[in-house]
């Protein structure tokens, strides 16, 4: 590859991520209904045929953005259950970290697990970040427990059910940590313990 063809994948590859970027903080700001090409292109300055160039509409600008969140989630779980050397500490941290995941970036969230996507879950397709965000959950259980995806997905829907009920105001968030006590107690109870370092 040429030293011009590098500076313009290297070019290309900023203007995708400025796009994100972009989506993201107006999503944040906003909402998603104010996140729309015309707006993203007069944001990141360039014209709607240079923002299509890259991404065909706002679904797949929301699923780029979902994608990188997926990523964002996986470090974050990963060095809540690194952080702790108590195996039985380690479910509840990851637990924790994604409740906080989900109310510190509310739109992000949305763009992740809400609103309606294409991103592929449990699926051949499910892309690598997400991947590595369930395997978290995953790893908070011990390995010779043959249902361990089990309870990851289990784990994975109580806390998401919080999250979006809290979010909704359908449940108030004073009771968060009651609830995550209990949830991770009753899951360790039934899944025979958590993992062993």
């Amino acid at each position: 590859m040429s030293a011009i063809s590098e500076r313009r994948e290297r070019e290309r590859a900023r203007r995708h991520q400025l796009i994100i970027t972009a989506a993201r903080e107006l999503a944040e700001a906003e909402g998603w209904e104010a996140v729309t090409t015309r707006r993203l292109a007069e944001r990141v300055e360039y014209s709607q045929p240079v923002l299509y160039s890259h991404f065909n509409g706002k679904d797949a600008i929301m699923r780029a953005v979902a994608i990188e969140g997926f990523g964002e989630l996986a470090a974050r779980l990963r060095r809540a259950r690194l952080a702790t050397s108590e195996p039985p500490e380690a479910l509840h941290a990851v637990c924790r970290a994604y409740l906080e995941f989900a109310t510190e970036q509310p739109a992000l969230y949305q763009a992740m697990f809400i609103l309606p996507t294409d991103v592929k879950f449990a699926h051949a397709e499910t892309p690598p970040p997400l991947r590595a965000a369930f395997d978290e959950f995953v790893s908070c259980f011990r390995s010779d427990n043959p249902r361990r995806g089990l309870f990851a997905e289990v784990t994975w829907s109580a806390l998401h059910g919080i999250a979006a009920l809290t979010e909704s105001g359908r449940i108030p968030p004073d009771g968060q940590a009651e609830r995550l006590d209990f949830l991770v107690t009753r899951i360790a109870d039934t899944s025979g313990g958590p993992a062993t370092p």
